[in-house]
C-alpha cells in the first residue's frame, strides 16, 4: 500500500553506501496543519534506497513536495533484546510549483521528478499486477 504527503522540504543528507550492493539517503519534510486554530509542525524523515536515492537531487531546499512513500518496518534482535525498525521508503517525489512559475507539463501544480524511460537500465517494475 503506498501513500502520500506534501510538505516543505527541509533537509536532505549524503548517500550512505551500508554494504557493497546496498545504498541509502535520508531527507525530511516539514508538514504544518491548522488543528483546532493551532498549527501543529510535524518533521518527517524519509528514506530512499538503491537507484530512488538521486530522487530528492531534482528539488531545492524550501521547495514544496508531494512524497509517495511505503511503511516498511523490521524486527531487529541483537544480545537477547528485540527491537522493531520502521522506515518510510521514498520512491517518488513530485514538486508543487508555486503560483506564477510555468509548469512544464499539462498538469499546472505538480511537476513529476522521477520519470525513467521502460528501455532504460534505471526502469523498475514494481506493480504489484
Amino acid at each position: 500500500m503506498g501513500y502520500e504527503l506534501t510538505g516543505r522540504l527541509i533537509a536532505k543528507y549524503d548517500i550512505v553506501q551500508r554494504s557493497e550492493t546496498f545504498k541509502t539517503r535520508e531527507f525530511v519534510v516539514e508538514k504544518s496543519e491548522d488543528i483546532n486554530g493551532r498549527t501543529i509542525t510535524n518533521y518527517i524523515k524519509f528514506q530512499s534506497v538503491q537507484d530512488r536515492t538521486a530522487i530528492v537531487d531534482r528539488v531545492n531546499l524550501g521547495d514544496e513536495i508531494k512524497v509517495y512513500f511505503n511503511i516498511k518496518g523490521s524486527k531487529w534482535e541483537k544480545d537477547g533484546k528485540i527491537n522493531y525498525i520502521t522506515n518510510l521508503d521514498a520512491w517518488r517525489i513530485e514538486q508543487i510549483l508555486q503560483a506564477g512559475k510555468e509548469a512544464s507539463s499539462d498538469d499546472d501544480h505538480l511537476e513529476p521528478l522521477d520519470t525513467f524511460s521502460s528501455n532504460s537500465s534505471e526502469a523498475v517494475d514494481d506493480l504489484p499486477f
